[in-house]
């Protein structure tokens, strides 16, 4: 993306920022969504995606943009400077992402960008707009364990402008739970993902699994993605997208996005990305409120999470 365009995007931010608001959420089939998106659903449903497209999907929190940069940084072979070329959010958009006027959508964006697209979003399986299976589209999906994923999302909502007042900590885990909060259910979203990633070819992968070992799960991404680099790539790789590094790196970091709209003051977007930070958030009243109702809701699912590596 040319320096001209990255400058007029971040006008459109400094524009919007008057009419920034916790936006409330509306039910599209039963899923919580923010009013920009449920207001403009029909257009991104509508959405037709080349078959060269890749999707990656999570629930919010999940290691979204961890993913984005290892498939960007494969797509040309580890160079660091192309991957500076924008800001995450414009080199992958995020595919129902809507704004105030006049920051453009997700749609729009995609719209300049050359294929392949690298496409983002959050939404539940059963809302993919049907062109991405009807073309045969690549799908990673990133998964995290539920408390670790729920402590993330408290944080990132406390700073994050757009989304609905978290409210205190004790009352967003039955949120969490009851699936009430923007994107829905954590459960129903990884389970729509699971049941399904053998017949729409969708590579499933975890947050514990990649923080464990990085280096063989973007070996996994190239392979899926029938790329081919070397080990010496695959390093480099590696090393830029380490949390450290993403989080020094104002590409990736959203530091870009002014205060009215994230406020790093309350919390940064990349907070710590730890395996088994919700030790340090969950009681151990409140532990066994939620490990009983996960037990409820994962019946039958054999998804092996770890809570801890």
């Amino acid at each position: 993306m040319s320096e001209e365009k990255q400058l007029s995007y971040s006008e459109a931010i400094q524009r919007a920022c008057a009419s920034i608001t916790r936006f409330p959420l509306i039910p599209v089939r039963g899923v919580p969504l923010m009013s920009l998106i449920a207001n403009n659903w029909d257009s991104i449903w509508a959405f037709r995606p080349d078959p060269s497209d890749l999707l990656i999907a999570t629930y919010p929190k999940a290691g979204t943009t961890w993913t984005q940069e290892i498939v960007d940084l494969l797509l040309h072979n580890g160079g660091a400077e192309a991957c500076k070329r924008a800001p995450t959010s414009l080199r992958s958009p995020c595919l129902e992402f809507f704004s105030p006027p006049p920051i453009p959508s997700g749609l729009d964006l995609l719209q300049n960008i050359d294929l392949p697209r690298i496409i983002k979003t959050h939404l539940p399986f059963q809302l993919v707009p049907p062109g991405f299976w009807e073309n045969k589209c690549k799908v990673i999906y990133v998964a995290r364990n539920a408390k670790d994923n729920l402590v993330s999302n408290y944080h990132f909502d406390r700073m994050n402008m757009y989304q609905p007042e978290p409210g205190p900590w004790e009352g967003y885990i039955p949120k969490f739970m009851r699936g009430e909060l923007a994107w829905g259910s954590w459960y129903d979203h990884v389970k729509g993902y699971w049941v399904e990633r053998e017949k729409k070819n969708i590579l499933y992968l975890f947050y514990e699994d990649m923080k464990e070992n990085p280096r063989r799960e973007v070996e996994r991404i190239m392979r899926y993605l029938d790329l081919s680099v070397s080990d010496e790539v695959i390093s480099r790789i590696v090393e830029l997208t380490s949390f450290k590094n993403m989080k020094e790196n104002p590409m990736a970091n959203y530091t870009f996005v002014p205060v009215p709209v994230f406020d790093h003051s309350i919390s940064p977007f990349m907070r710590k990305g730890e395996v088994g930070d919700w030790r340090n958030h969950f009681t151990p009243e409140q532990s066994k409120m939620f490990d009983e109702d996960y037990e409820r809701q994962m019946k039958g699912v054999n998804l092996p999470f770890r809570t801890l590596i």
